[in-house]
């Protein structure tokens, strides 16, 4: 899990301007590498003058931007070696409490616009033979819960998203990485989206809030930060790599309970296949 490929590498990061973004741009120029930073407020990051850095102020929720983001960060530096997939946002609520616009402003940034930013960034990789997409999913894109729903959907699609596309480049010499943290101290809560509270969901929200009470116990940026630093230095890295201990233990919890479910309905789910020629002897073409 060493890295051999010691030369200056081009990191390019969205949602660099705060949080674990700020702590990925901050790792990347302390390992002697080159960043874009990429964020709508990326202009207002007054401690970034160092010539290493290309500072884009960017919504990754434009499509015509991201692609031009990444062509302008071709032409400063050549190249993209590692590219973190970080801009997001979160909303909670019971599913049923969402609206449209709300749904939609989910997904906009957790999928589409890291959707747009992993196109943009697959075609430098591949033409480049070599480069590693680090995709920052969540553990609410392994397991979910009541107020997550949504939120877990974005990022549940992601995750689909980039399983293809890890298999679509394996033979480009590019890598994909699922990161799926647990907690950090950054301003994706102070930052989140709320619904309207429903009355019929009070006391649902008042034993979820009584359960979590004691348990807002979140880590420094700066520990996912190097984690992510020994990810990109691996020259076999994982599909998949959760942050945290206790989200790693629920992950593995859900994952048998899925399984042991799967083995214990098997007699069903067998006799629901049996294979037969096509009705009407039609040929199944693409």
């Amino acid at each position: 899990m060493t890295r051999s490929d010691t030369r200056e590498r081009v990191w390019f990061v969205t949602g660099a301007s705060r949080g674990l973004g700020r702590a990925f741009v901050d790792e990347a120029l302390a390992a002697g590498d080159r960043v874009v930073a990429v964020s709508r407020t990326i202009d207002t990051v007054t401690d970034l003058d160092d010539d290493r850095v290309l500072r884009l102020p960017v919504d990754v929720t434009d499509r015509a931007a991201v692609f031009g983001a990444v062509d302008t960060a071709v032409e400063r530096f050549g190249r993209i070696d590692i590219a973190i997939n970080n801009a997001g946002t979160m909303w909670s609520g019971f599913v049923e409490e969402f609206d449209e616009a709300q749904v939609r402003a989910q997904m906009e940034t957790n999928f589409f616009g890291a959707l747009w930013v992993s196109q943009a960034v697959a075609g430098v990789m591949r033409r480049q033979r070599g480069g590693h997409l680090v995709q920052i999913s969540s553990i609410g894109g392994v397991v979910t819960g009541p107020t997550s729903g949504i939120y877990s959907a974005s990022k549940f699609a992601l995750e689909g998203a980039s399983e293809a596309l890890a298999a679509e480049l394996a033979g480009f010499g590019v890598d994909v990485t699922m990161v799926e943290p647990g907690g950090y101290w950054t301003d994706l809560y102070t930052g989140m989206g709320f619904t309207e509270p429903s009355d019929d969901y009070a006391q649902l929200r008042a034993d979820i809030a009584e359960q979590f009470a004691d348990a807002s116990i979140d880590s420094e940026p700066a520990l996912a930060a190097t984690a992510i630093s020994a990810l990109v230095d691996s020259d076999a890295p994982p599909l998949r790599l959760i942050l945290g201990s206790a989200v790693l233990d629920a992950a593995v919890d859900a994952a048998k309970q899925r399984v042991d479910t799967w083995l214990a309905w098997q007699e069903v789910s067998r006799a629901a296949e049996s294979a037969v020629p096509a009705p009407g002897g039609r040929v199944l073409t693409e």
